[in-house]
């Protein structure tokens, strides 16, 4: 057993003992709304609700901690509660008080029976060491290192050129042992390779079965040929190739691939907002959940909803069905009445069982319901499944589908939350308007395939550039919207020179054309401009100016000089 699960057994264990350690304070609350309710009935509005609830979260708790017995007998008081609540008249005629009174007399034995110290958590360490956490996500360098092995320095010298101006950082290789050495010394983020060489005593095919780095896994390869036979390509998927491209290789389609084979997959941790009011059974289901590698936030108290939901943006919320202050599905009404958590997960986690219940308080317009004791596999992929299909949800409807940047709506929204961060933490902010110079005559001379082919690049160029912490964003067509955080004017305008620059050196083919494109650019300073749309059409003028000066330039705004 691993040091990290020893760890999560231990924080168990701990929730487990503190929960032991409140039980006597609890029951002598049960008791105090107990006596209340026997010296005045007509109390029941009141006190009712209060004891059912005392009583569902012993259940819940006991269950979740593998105090069954204790679990049993709450859930019995549960349920004469809920009869209680349902008819009042009820009060007058059974013998609620012995029950009650039975029933609580026999939770005390059970808790004078408990030994935190001494009791063995290891069931419920069991059930939790099923859920995997998820390993650290690799953190890449800013440009992607590539290999390319080939004999053809012409080729190659082109091909490298075109992908640093891409990002990636290239290292050229014309001599495979010499090739194979610099991958055991430092993993490349991908290899391209010519899998014939003349001087080679192996076959072509051989080589590229031998690119693993030294942890002996394969690197994600791309083949480069003069053969385009079904017998080479079908030698090259044998040896672990993921792509494969007859020559000359065009440095677009090259990148596209390069792009899907680097991507990082690991996604940022999903966000789950736990609301229970239950502090013990809230932090053992973020013990699991984090065990996972997702981020949890845990509020006791439901008026803090808003709060929580705007301060930490949740993907999906847990929340318990018997809560004071309001239940699960008022709650979730609640949260169904803004129209940003319209679409957010909900799913209920209680120990209610009655299927009419749930359905009814699924109505509120919530995702699913979880029975406590929750099974931590279960629990984990049932988050996951719900949690991830609003990722995919959110992406929609915030991306371009062309370029997969930001679209207008969400970028204008990421910089209206930037300049409430930078006023918070008095940073700077740069607001840089892009557009494509001439764009028109490229879709007329070339065409709109041509157009588009163009757009992706300057997309491609800039996620491959910038901070994940910058927002990029197609603003429209060929007009692209960059926020750029913690910078000041002269750094910025360095910054997108060098991308200015490096795109006008990219090559496009159409057909048997080749031809190249520019853009200009305007940029604009909070706290110069204190609004986002000031910063906006501050930026718009500048680039305008960059327009009448000749285009493919960039203009600060406020500044006279280039």
């Amino acid at each position: 057993m691993n040091t990290s699960q020893q760890t999560l057994q231990e924080k168990i264990a701990q929730l487990k003992a503190t929960f032991i350690n409140q039980l006597p304070a609890r029951l002598e609350q049960m008791q105090t709304h107990i006596r209340l309710l026997i010296e005045d009935p007509e109390r029941y509005v009141d006190v009712l609700p209060e004891l059912h609830r005392a009583f569902h979260s012993l259940n819940g708790t006991g269950k979740s901690f593998g105090l069954m017995d204790l679990a049993a007998l709450a859930q019995e008081a549960e349920a004469l509660l809920m009869q209680l609540i349902e008819a009042p008249e009820l009060l007058k005629n059974v013998q609620w008080d012995v029950q009650l009174q039975q029933i609580l007399a026999q939770l005390v034995v059970h808790v004078n029976t408990y030994n935190p110290s001494a009791y063995s958590s290891e069931p419920l360490a069991l059930a939790v060491a099923a859920v995997k956490p998820i390993n650290a996500p690799i953190v890449r360098s800013a440009a992607p290192l590539i290999y390319i092995c080939d004999d053809e320095p012409e080729q190659v010298d082109y091909l490298a050129h075109q992908l640093q101006c891409f990002g990636y950082q290239i290292e050229h290789f014309t001599q495979t042992d010499m090739f194979r050495q610099a991958v055991l010394q430092q993993r490349p983020d991908a290899v391209i390779m010519d899998v014939f060489f003349p001087q080679s005593r192996t076959a072509g095919t051989d080589e590229l079965t031998h690119i693993k780095d030294v942890t002996g896994q394969q690197l994600p390869a791309i083949v480069l040929s003069g053969s385009n036979s079904f017998e080479s390509r079908l030698s090259a998927v044998r040896a672990g190739s993921s792509a494969y491209f007859v020559k000359p290789a065009r440095p677009m389609d090259l990148a596209t691939v390069l792009d899907e084979l680097i991507e990082d997959k690991q996604e940022d941790p999903y966000h789950i907002l736990i609301v229970d009011d239950e502090p013990a059974v809230a932090q053992y289901h973020s013990l699991i959940l984090e065990n996972a590698g997702m981020i949890v936030h845990q509020i006791y108290n439901p008026t803090l909803i808003f709060e929580a939901l705007n301060d930490f943006s949740p993907d999906l919320m847990l929340v318990d069905m018997y809560m004071p202050v309001c239940n699960g599905a008022e709650l979730a009404a609640l949260v169904r009445q803004v129209p940003a958590y319209v679409g957010l997960p909900i799913v209920f986690l209680s120990n209610e069982t009655n299927t009419e219940k749930q359905f009814s308080a699924m109505q509120a317009g919530v995702e699913g319901f979880i029975t406590k004791p929750v099974v931590p596999s279960e629990l984990v992929s049932s988050v996951r499944l719900r949690a991830e299909r609003m990722r995919i949800l959110r992406s929609l409807m915030a991306k371009d589908s062309l370029t997969g940047l930001y679209n207008h709506t969400t970028t204008t929204e990421m910089l209206v939350s930037a300049l409430a961060s930078a006023a918070r933490v008095q940073e700077s902010v740069a607001m840089v308007m892009i557009d494509l110079d001439k764009f028109k005559s490229v879709n007329d001379t070339y065409g709109h395939m041509a157009g588009d082919q163009v757009i992706v690049a300057l997309a491609r160029l800039l996620k491959h550039r910038l901070r994940a912490s910058d927002v990029v964003g197609r603003y429209g067509g060929e007009e692209f919207a960059l926020v750029l955080k913690d910078i000041n004017a002269q750094a910025a305008k360095v910054l997108v020179d060098e991308l200015r620059e490096d795109f006008a050196r990219i090559s496009f083919d159409s057909g048997n054309q080749q031809f190249t494109c520019t853009f200009s650019a305007g940029i604009s300073m909070y706290p110069e401009y204190q609004h986002a749309e000031n910063l906006r059409m501050a930026a718009d003028e500048a680039l305008y100016l960059a327009k009448d000066q000749g285009r493919n330039r960039v203009v600060v705004s406020g500044l006279q000089h280039e």
